[in-house]
């Protein structure tokens, strides 16, 4: 895994819904200006057009911080939004097909065993999360925690970057990265915060010390 992007290091998952009304696209910025450099847009409630005007919106956010942008699970519309790239579910269409057809696009995908994990290592997948590593509500409908011994298990079998997702605080950043995580992906640890920019800085610090822009 050499050469690999930091921007991996941190994660973060949108979910509107752990902001005040109107305060999304602040608290987008406020990650970008803590330098985060990988925002992944997950807002499953809207619909597609929805998703896509809030992705063109999120979108100029990242151009303007240099990040990345990942849409869940719509090709479609990381495509029309010209996103750096799509977060593939299991269920999703196979990491083969999007690789083939759209090279262009990092291609994440979100599991949950070590077989599936290995499956998206085979189709080419440039990534995936695997949670939920210790109990979270938003992960909840995937079983219980994985915990620190599988995401080892999949650190050592696996040859891409592997991000623990689920629970994750900044008091348990050190036992992940002990396990093997290349880096975290993260959605209540850092919107819940007070403040969202120092928070970003915060955990990036576990990765990068103070050497990040």
């Amino acid at each position: 895994m050499d050469n690999l992007p930091d921007y991996l290091k941190v994660y973060v998952i949108t979910d509107r819904k752990l902001l005040p009304e109107g305060k999304f696209l602040n608290g987008v910025e406020s990650v970008l200006k803590g330098g985060v450099r990988a925002i992944q847009l997950r807002e499953k409630d809207l619909s597609p057009a929805e998703t896509l005007n809030l992705a063109r919106e999120v979108r100029r956010l990242t151009k303007k911080y240099q990040a990345r942008l990942f849409i869940n699970d719509r090709v479609d519309i990381a495509l029309m939004a010209e996103a750096d790239g799509v977060h593939l579910t299991e269920s999703s269409v196979s990491v083969e097909e999007v690789k083939n057809r759209f090279p262009q696009l990092i291609v994440g995908v979100s599991t949950h065993s070590l077989e599936s994990a290995k499956k998206a290592e085979v189709g080419e997948a440039d990534f995936v999360t695997f949670s939920p590593i210790f109990d979270t509500p938003s992960k909840r409908g995937f079983g219980p925690p994985q915990g620190l011994d599988r995401l080892k298990e999949v650190t050592k079998e696996v040859q891409i970057p592997v991000l623990a997702l689920g629970g994750i605080k900044r008091p348990n950043v050190a036992s992940v990265q002990k396990a093997g995580a290349y880096g975290i992906a993260l959605i209540s640890g850092i919107w819940e915060a007070r403040d969202i920019a120092d928070e970003s800085y915060q955990y990036l610090r576990y990765f990068l010390g103070d050497s990040h822009e």
